[in-house]
Parts: C-alpha cells; structure tokens; sequence
C-alpha cells in the first residue's frame, strides 16, 4: 500500500509533465503508424503534395484538437461577446498564447518525430522542383526523375549525388534543429517570466497553493449550492406549495468573478474571486486596473510546471 500511495503521489504532484508527455508519445506513436502502415509515397510527380499532406495535415488537426479540449479556451471564449472593455483584451490575449503554446505541444511532436523518420520529408522533398535542382544540377532530366524516385528505393540517392546530403539526412538534421529551437524559445521565455514577475519566488508559491484550494472549495461549494437548488424546485413540484427563499448569485457577480484577473502588489488579491470579496458587491471591476505582469492563468501554469519539477 505504501507503494502504491507513493505512486499515486508521484502521478498527482508530476501531472503536467506525465500528461505532455503521455500527449508526445502517444502522438508519436501514431504517426510511427501512419509513417509504416498508411503512408505509401507514389514516387512521381505528386511526391511534393502527397508528402506535405502527411507531415503537415496531421499536425494541424492537433494543433486544433488542442484548442478543443483545452478548458481555457472555453473559459476565453464563453461570454467574451458580450463584454465591452477593450482594457481586458491584453489579459485575454497572454492568455491565448499559452493555450496556444499547450494546444502546440502534440503537432510539434508529430512534425519533429516526422522529420526524424524522414519518410514524409523524403517523399515531398523528391517532388521539389528546387530540391531537384540542387541535386541534379548540370546532370539532366534523367537525374531528376530518379530523384523523384528515391522514397521507393533508396539506392536511386548514391546515384544522383554521393557529395550532398542524402534526402533522409537533410530531414533529420531539419527535425533536430526544430527539437533545439523549441526547447531554446521555451527556456529563453520562461527565464524572461519569471524575471519580470511582480512577487518573490515563496509568494508566487502561496500564490499557487492558495489558487488551488480555492478552486477545490468553489467546486465543492458549486456542487452543494446546485444540489440544494435542485431539491427545491423538485421538492416545489411535486409538493405543490410555494418555494422556499433561495439566494443565488446574479449574472454580474458571476460575470465579475470570470473575468480574467492581474495580480496587484498594491491590494494583493490572488484571485477574481479574492478581489470580488473584499469589494463592495458591484464594484469589483476596480480591481481589474492593476499591475500587468502576472496574470493568474500563467501562475497556474507556472506552478504545475514547478511541481513537476521544471
């Protein structure tokens, strides 16, 4: 049993990381299947367009599937017409670059594990009237139709050029390079955060603690308050008498504690909800004029990163 509990603590505290990184195996996984099941390159004329379609398509339709099943986007989007202050499009727009860099995760994975199996890159380079060139040059037509006709056999590559990189080298070195730029742009902007974060390292972690009760509480509470309602209007309907007083947040109270919210060093509310409390009922919107360097989206990001151990 204390295995097994100390399994469970390893899974829950290290979530972020084990679900990306479930995300880029089971994405490498596929196109590891695509690339020896599915992908048959025609070696002719439409090596360029078959090959493309492979290695970018796929990674496009993640790319999207990311936005899908990420919660924050529906967070951004859900009411964000009926809103008229312009001032909260800066909030909502850091926002979305990290939904955009977590929903980047899987098609980043299926283009570099792309070009290290270099099938797809090998296929639609072959079709490249330029790429054609550059091998064949001064060499003639002839050169240029056995270079379309590398992917089905490989020997054509000795025959066309033994000085230039093969077809399959060029993707790998192209697939490196992008794993090295990724992780480069992730390290570099993550330094550059947490940089120019507004708080010390201790309270961006009670920050980060307090961010998570408080999320468990609401859904507790939200629970409980719905249950209660729902017996009482059922308990009304059948009973046949009159309802019973129930008090119920207004469209404004909800509207106030949904928006997005920057961490003031001023007033020190670490939350929507923290700022409404402490406000007058109303009036919460003041909050919203604050320091714009940590938004509470990125804390929670930045925390579950942490406890993962980045």
């Amino acid at each position: 049993m204390d295995k097994l509990r100390g399994v469970l603590d390893f899974c829950i505290h290290h979530q972020t990381v084990l679900s990306y990184s479930f995300v880029s195996l089971l994405t490498a996984a596929s196109e590891h299947i695509f690339s020896s099941v599915v992908f048959k390159c025609p070696c002719n004329s439409g090596n360029m367009l078959y090959g493309s379609i492979f290695l970018i398509v796929p990674a496009f339709i993640l790319f999207l599937l990311g936005y899908v099943v990420n919660p924050k986007t529906w967070y951004l989007l859900t009411g964000v017409c009926s809103l008229d202050k312009r001032a909260i499009c800066a909030r909502y727009r850091r926002t979305l670059v990290l939904v955009t860099a977590s929903a980047s995760v899987a098609p980043v994975t299926w283009v570099a594990v792309a070009l290290l199996g270099a099938s797809f890159y090998e296929c639609a380079a072959s079709g490249n009237s330029l790429i054609k060139n550059i091998m064949c040059k001064d060499k003639g037509q002839q050169c240029q139709d056995l270079v379309a006709k590398i992917p089905c056999n490989p020997k054509f590559s000795e025959e066309v050029s033994k000085e230039a990189l093969s077809l399959q080298a060029q993707s790998q070195l192209i697939g490196w390079l992008l794993i090295v730029v990724i992780m480069a742009i992730a390290l570099i902007s993550t330094c550059v955060k947490r940089c120019c974060s507004p708080v010390s390292y201790l309270q961006h972690k009670f920050q980060a603690t307090y961010l998570k009760k408080e999320e468990e509480v609401f859904e507790r509470k939200v629970q409980e308050h719905a249950t209660r309602l729902a017996e009482r209007n059922v308990d009304d309907f059948f009973g046949d008498t009159d309802p019973a007083s129930f008090t119920t947040p207004s469209n404004t109270d909800w509207q106030n504690i949904s928006l997005l919210y920057t961490f003031n060093p001023q007033k020190q509310y670490y939350s929507m909800l923290h700022a409404y409390v402490n406000e007058k009922r109303g009036s919460s919107n003041r909050v919203m004029q604050g320091d714009q360097n940590l938004l509470v989206s990125e804390l929670v990001d930045e925390t579950s990163a942490r406890e993962s151990g980045f």
